[in-house]
């Protein structure tokens, strides 16, 4: 997209979320090996690969995971490099990433959870009645129980609830780009349709909102509708098409791109 000037050139727009020629690696070891993607507003994309592919790596990469070294390219939010950004400062900036297997935080309800994150985020102090009430609004739209706000973060939920949980957080923090990462792990069909609505209704509220969903499988690209997939082999992209092209994945399986 471009925006006219007055003199009649144009500028153009950056995406959402720009990855450019991105390594990555770990204690030495390369993972990522030049990994480009272009996420603009109000889009779905899908990655897929086989196990041990970079998947997961590019999802906690994005978010500035400290285990992950970084030795070229770079990530631009809206235009900005926030390569060198804390995990938290890229939070506040409006990157929103929702774990494979989120982690259990006894002894803090969610709510409060959800205030401290939110306050963060817009850089003031919310009250826990202002965060009550936009979470009741939320948890209407997603069909979730009132009293799930009180129990402690994802103490004894079920694989559901977890993930419910990830889009309920998305929901109230108003990311600018959410990376779900394998957020279908371990999920039945129903339970992965009630987390694809929930997503579903997430971007109708936000409609400019970027998604990039991790997954192997095509049945959450299905719900999702995904406007564009990539394949990610050995740390590389090294095909990218439509929803035709998780198809013939999961025709023919990965061999076909294997070098």
């Amino acid at each position: 997209m471009s925006d006219a000037t007055a003199s009649g050139d144009t500028v153009r727009t950056p995406p959402l979320l720009e990855v450019e020629g991105l390594h990555v690696s770990v204690d030495g070891v390369p993972i990522l090996r030049g990994v480009d993607l272009s996420v603009g507003s109000g889009t779905v994309h899908a990655v897929m690969g086989p196990n041990g592919s970079g998947k997961s790596t590019l999802a906690k990469v994005l978010l500035g995971h400290p285990a992950y070294e970084v030795t070229a390219g770079a990530i631009r939010l809206k235009g900005e490099d926030v390569t060198g950004w804390a995990t938290d400062v890229r939070g506040k900036a409006g990157l929103f990433l929702a774990f494979q297997d989120p982690e259990t935080i006894e002894g803090v309800p969610v709510i409060q959870f959800l205030r401290q994150a939110l306050s963060a985020r817009r850089g003031i102090d919310l009250s826990v009645l202002e965060v009550r009430l936009m979470m009741m609004e939320w948890m209407k739209k997603l069909g979730m129980d009132p009293a799930f706000g009180e129990r402690h973060l994802n103490e004894g939920f079920s694989g559901g609830e977890k993930k419910r949980n990830e889009i309920l957080q998305m929901a109230i923090l108003e990311p600018e780009v959410a990376v779900l990462d394998e957020t279908d792990s371990g999920l039945d069909v129903d339970a992965l349709r009630t987390v694809a609505r929930g997503v579903h209704t997430v971007r109708t509220a936000r409609p400019d909102l970027g998604v990039v969903v991790i997954t192997h499988y095509q049945r959450m690209l299905d719900e999702l509708a995904a406007d564009h997939v990539h394949l990610l082999i050995d740390g590389r992209i090294v095909a990218d098409g439509g929803p035709e092209l998780a198809t013939r994945l999961e025709t023919e399986g990965y061999d076909a791109w294997r070098t």
